[in-house]
């Protein structure tokens, strides 16, 4: 795996959220350093989706701030905004493809509505990013007639076809069986090192993050509780991250150890 540079991409300082009278974030605090993987996991319902939003402001946090680069992206608005936002690619936690257009036409999306590329520019870098997420003849099918992992994969495809600083991964394994899971880790981990993007995965499967990141966070109760490497991740003696580890049988031997 690639080593990440030092320069901090994305910070989170002190940033509370409440929804109705239940908190989510209770004064999050961590940092991304560009070009790594950075995961962040935990249990269902306790906000790490709400996290990722807050990066591209599709929540605004009730205090505290959200830096990318060295713009405060909960103070910004407008143009300023649009030009951050500019700056990621999102894989939904479902594809989120429409269902009336091709795969092809789907990917070509963000080129459309942002970008003043010719069509055939667009066709060219569609193509492109079909061939790197390993569906370079499904561009014609409707999502309808492809698997759920490849409905993954096209939205992957549509997620980096601007050539995005950032990408940001919601559940990008959930719902698959563990074989195609697998799949998906070993793309998003070639295209970083392809493309030297940085990554920011959400998920609840450890084995995913073990084996695509170079930090992962532990999100729990509203605050980070943890931020470690996959090895250091899986000898820490926290009380909530052991339970969790045990929860989904991970010991301290695994596919992390190559890195």
């Amino acid at each position: 795996m690639a080593t990440a540079t030092e320069e901090t991409i994305i910070r989170f300082e002190g940033v509370y959220k409440t929804f109705g009278a239940a908190p989510v974030l209770a004064g999050v605090h961590f940092s991304i350093r560009r070009g790594e993987t950075f995961a962040l996991v935990g249990p269902s319902g306790t906000g790490k989706s709400v996290t990722l939003k807050h990066m591209v402001r599709l929540l605004t946090p009730d205090a505290g701030n959200v830096y990318v680069g060295d713009v405060v992206v909960n103070h910004t608005s407008g143009r300023a905004l649009e030009r951050v936002r500019n700056r990621f690619g999102y894989l939904f936690q479902g594809g989120a493809l429409l269902a009336w257009m091709s795969v092809a036409e789907n990917i070509a999306l963000p080129l459309l509505e942002n970008t003043q590329l010719t069509r055939g520019e667009i066709d060219r870098r569609v193509a492109e990013v079909l061939d790197m997420v390993g569906m370079p003849t499904d561009g014609n099918k409707r999502p309808s007639e492809i698997s759920g992992g490849m409905k993954k994969r096209a939205g992957l495809a549509r997620a980096i076809v601007t050539q995005p600083d950032i990408v940001l991964y919601d559940e990008p394994t959930s719902g698959l069986d563990p074989v195609t899971s697998r799949t998906i880790d070993r793309l998003i981990d070639r295209l970083r090192e392809e493309t030297q993007i940085t990554s920011v995965v959400v998920t609840h499967d450890l084995h995913s993050a073990l084996a695509i990141a170079h930090r992962i966070a532990v999100l729990h109760d509203g605050n980070i509780i943890e931020v470690s490497t996959p090895q250091a991740f899986v000898e820490s003696r926290n009380e909530q991250v052991v339970r969790f580890l045990e929860s989904q049988y991970i010991t301290k031997r695994g596919v992390w150890e190559e890195a």
